[in-house]
């Protein structure tokens, strides 16, 4: 685990809250058959386990910082709509995963700041998944790490030597023809493409190194915003297709210094295909 010396006040918050959550996520998770689980949309889904871990991690941050703001997946946003500080929560990223018995899910905590009238930025995360036991966190300016070791984006510069992870858009968002563009112009160039269901720990992973790169479109503010941190501490870049800034939502193209750019290439040019097939009525809405 990390180790409380190194980690700011605010992050030590955040570490036990994600530890209590945890061992309750690890708890149902050992008994998932019996949980109740309803849909929010098209293989969309929501659990007991989801609702009792953002409970847990709300109690345990609000007592901390009762003058922080939410935004958290299940229940919105909730505290001084002038905040200043602010948690962005995803109580269990990876529900899917999660109620199919696969060990690769976690809890994702941001720590936003606002900046100006409609401007902000994020100055800390952490994702944990409690199945394996790794403990992602950064802080702006201090770097990033998995557990006690520091993190170092990969250091590959060459696509055919590449893997790279992306999350399959769900039917409610209707970008899969995009999805399947970008795929296909992709796939030739790369080693590997890998859909593992966790967006804020494909961020992680790519963090530290076991991906070259990631992208995913229309994904939420609570699925990247410790990610997003974590990825840049760890010397990557993360920008939406454009460049931009992808937070707070919408397209996210991260990776290393040296194939992000190539990465979000790809992508403009599938979601342009898409675009002019469908000027052209070769494609559907």
């Amino acid at each position: 685990m990390a180790q409380s010396a190194r980690l700011s006040p605010a992050l030590n918050v955040v570490v036990s809250a994600v530890q209590k959550a945890g061992k309750r996520l690890l708890r149902d998770f050992g008994e998932v058959e019996q949980l109740q689980v309803s849909m929010k949309g098209p293989g969309d889904f929501v659990s007991q386990a989801d609702l009792r871990s953002e409970e847990t991690l709300r109690a345990e941050l609000g007592r901390a910082r009762p003058n922080f703001a939410f935004l958290a997946e299940e229940n919105g946003t909730s505290g001084d709509a002038d905040w200043e500080w602010r948690w962005v929560i995803d109580p269990l990223d990876g529900t899917t995963n999660f109620l199919h018995g696969i060990p690769h899910w976690c809890i994702s905590v941001g720590i936003e700041k606002r900046t100006g009238e409609n401007t902000s930025e994020l100055m800390a995360g952490v994702v944990y998944n409690p199945a394996s036991g790794e403990m992602f966190w950064a802080e702006k300016g201090n770097g990033a790490f998995l557990n006690d070791r520091r993190l170092r984006v990969s250091g590959r510069r060459d696509m055919l030597s590449a893997v790279f992870a992306t999350g399959i858009p769900f039917a409610s968002i209707g970008r899969k023809a995009e999805f399947s563009a970008i795929l296909a112009k992709l796939m030739p160039q790369v080693a590997g493409v890998r859909r593992m269901g966790a967006a804020a720990l494909d961020l992680c992973w790519t963090a530290a190194g076991r991906y070259e790169g990631y992208w995913e479109l229309g994904i939420k503010p609570w699925d990247m915003a410790a990610g997003i941190i974590i990825l840049k501490e760890a010397g990557g870049y993360v920008t939406a297709p454009d460049g931009g800034d992808p937070y707070p939502g919408g397209d996210v193209v991260g990776g290393n210094p040296f194939l992000q750019a190539k990465l979000r290439d790809a992508v403009n040019e599938g979601v342009a295909a898409i675009a002019r097939a469908r000027a052209e009525g070769r494609a559907e809405a």
